[in-house]
């Protein structure tokens, strides 16, 4: 979608799209169920668990920590993530609620 469009919508509306959007790669779940284990670690630790290069859990960690499902704590030169357990919890309720007011 444009940007220029997404003023169009409203507040909620955005904020499930960019969850939605956030959620829609298996890599991105793996790696949130990975953060949730160990409460939080740096990116080599989850390149050690995934089928993955560097430079792509780097993108979907970018992306989790863009929709602020997670956040990224400067640890000398490198960060460590972890899951930000209040935007989870806004996101759930964002999702449950929409599917509850489609499915009644």
């Amino acid at each position: 979608m444009a940007y220029s469009k997404i003023s169009a919508f409203n507040q909620r509306e955005i904020d499930l799209a960019r969850y939605s959007k956030a959620l829609g790669h298996p890599a991105r779940i793996a790696i949130l169920q990975l953060l949730q284990l160990k409460k939080g670690c740096i990116c080599n630790s989850i390149v050690d668990e995934l089928p993955l290069s560097q430079s792509t859990v780097s993108q979907h960690l970018k992306e989790l920590k863009e929709a602020g499902l997670i956040t990224g704590e400067v640890d000398g030169p490198r960060v460590c993530y972890c899951i930000d357990l209040k935007a989870c919890k806004t996101a759930m309720n964002s999702i449950n609620a929409m599917f509850n007011k489609i499915c009644n």
